[in-house]
């Protein structure tokens, strides 16, 4: 990112997605809701000074003189953070070898209960993300790897395809660049259908001209996150749940890792993949703490069992560059359910599922961040409008009728929330783009962070662990195989 000094922070992704360019439509793609064959594994791909087994048999020479002098728990890696993401990757490092010991440390009692755990559960194809950019180009290939991936381990899916619909002309006009923007994304199998194509794909649904997509999909993301994790400890991998990491410390040319328990992990390296606490995780170990993460809540409408008979898949509006988040959308679930929304509102904590929920540190870390005001100087109106319909929510039966006219206010009760761990900057810009760093030297060049990994990361998931992998090695001077 520009604003972080190059001696604090090393930085990996597309150079023509600074975050502090971001225009409004860019900010818009880094916010909704991704087909090449994912990339196989390249000798050649990284750079090492010595042989392959040297740096295995050096690795675990000095892991063992680490061990012999504190009897903690060793590891050559440690992957913090059991969402979709750190399930992936650790998953990924032991696709490729089986000669590192690699652990993962997940501070809830259970695995995949944030963000990946809260969201909408939908496959997405690639269609609105900046051209050029790692999220475009990771969740066209995360969404061929996802089905893939749930084909082979028997992990139920549905292809159930989206529409997003124009229902007037200025919409038309957008919904047309937002077909280049996807075709130039090499998302598969679009088609430009008019109101009666809308009609034999969504019979309930209105709109003059929309794009569809057949290969999104639907699926429960908590779930695949899970069987990444079976994977991981099938193939030797340990988890450690309940394991809050509170500090970072260099320890004889390792890391050592302690508990908000006072229990300690050591290891050469580390991935820290900690979602809603990814900037404190950067600072932690000695990285910039920008960009900084507000958490912005999402809350889910339900629409009646009889009303969500008339729904076949997707059905999203046409983005307005005006705003950065994506409006009312219609979203079926695995187990029938349809979802409706959602919104966007500030979360009063990092877990601030409800109004209710308030971390007075959280809270306080927004409040005191520059960034913050300027984003609320550029959408007070539009803020203050989502604030209202989350209270009120028959506020949104307008906008609901707008596709589905058959949808009235007794058809629709509160559902479920998720948090967004958003990146932003103290320009006020919304990070558009998954971001890669580390430090340069001591503690902080020991660690790979995943900074900003926000919807469509489950999507990406398995090709950002091969993309942070590949870092990994390519960083630490590691070969896994």
């Amino acid at each position: 990112v520009q604003h972080v000094p190059t001696n604090v922070q090393r930085t990996f992704y597309s150079a023509n997605c600074s975050a502090q360019n971001t225009r409004h439509n860019d900010i818009l793609d880094s916010l909704h809701t991704a087909n090449q064959t994912p990339r196989r594994y390249n000798n050649s791909s990284c750079t090492s000074r010595t042989t392959s087994n040297q740096i295995q048999h050096s690795s675990a020479r000095r892991l063992s003189n680490i061990a012999s002098k504190s009897g903690d728990v060793e590891y050559d890696i440690v992957v913090v953070g059991g969402g979709i993401v750190g399930l992936a990757v650790a998953q990924e490092i032991t696709n490729r070898s089986n000669h590192f010991k690699v652990g993962l440390l997940e501070k809830e009692t259970e695995l995949a209960t944030h963000q990946t755990g809260h969201n909408s559960g939908v496959i997405h194809a690639g269609i609105y993300y900046k051209p050029g950019s790692v999220m475009a180009k990771l969740c066209v290939e995360g969404m061929q790897a996802t089905y893939s991936y749930c084909d082979q381990h028997n992990i139920p899916y549905k292809k159930v395809g989206k529409l997003v619909v124009a229902t007037n002309d200025l919409e038309e006009k957008r919904l047309m660049d937002l077909w280049e923007r996807a075709n130039q994304n090499g998302v598969p199998g679009l088609e430009l259908v008019d109101a009666k194509g809308i009609k034999e794909r969504e019979p309930a649904c209105v709109g003059t001209k929309a794009i569809w997509s057949p290969h999104t999909g639907i699926v429960d993301w908590a779930r695949v996150a899970r069987h990444y994790g079976t994977v991981f400890q099938s193939r030797g991998g340990i988890i450690h749940k309940s394991f809050e990491a509170t500090e970072f410390t260099e320890i004889d040319g390792g890391v050592k890792i302690t508990s908000s328990k006072g229990v300690e992990v050591r290891c050469k390296h580390v991935i820290a993949c900690t979602g809603l606490y990814s900037d404190r995780t950067a600072k932690l170990t000695g990285c910039h703490a920008e960009p900084k993460i507000v958490p912005f809540r999402g809350e889910y409408l339900l629409l009646s069992k009889e009303k969500s008979k008339l729904i076949n898949g997707n059905i999203y509006p046409v983005p307005d560059p005006r705003f950065p988040f994506l409006g009312v959308h219609f979203t079926p679930r695995m187990d029938g359910e349809v979802w409706l929304g959602p919104n966007a509102v500030l979360a009063f904590a990092r877990e601030g599922y409800s109004w209710s929920k308030f971390n007075l540190k959280d809270l306080a870390e927004v409040l005191v961040y520059p960034g913050f005001y300027r984003l609320a100087g550029k959408y007070l109106g539009y803020g203050l409008d989502q604030m209202l319909g989350s209270i009120f929510i028959r506020r949104a039966v307008k906008e609901l009728q707008k596709y589905v006219p058959e949808v009235e206010a007794s058809d629709i009760s509160r559902g479920p929330a998720g948090v967004r761990a958003q990146a932003m900057n103290t320009d006020g810009d919304l990070v558009g783009d998954f971001i890669f760093s580390s430090g340069d030297s001591g503690l902080g060049a020991r660690v790979l962070h995943c900074r900003n990994a926000p919807s469509p990361a489950a999507t990406s998931s398995l090709a950002i662990a091969k993309m942070v992998v590949d870092k990994m090695e390519q960083q630490f001077n590691l070969k896994l195989n």
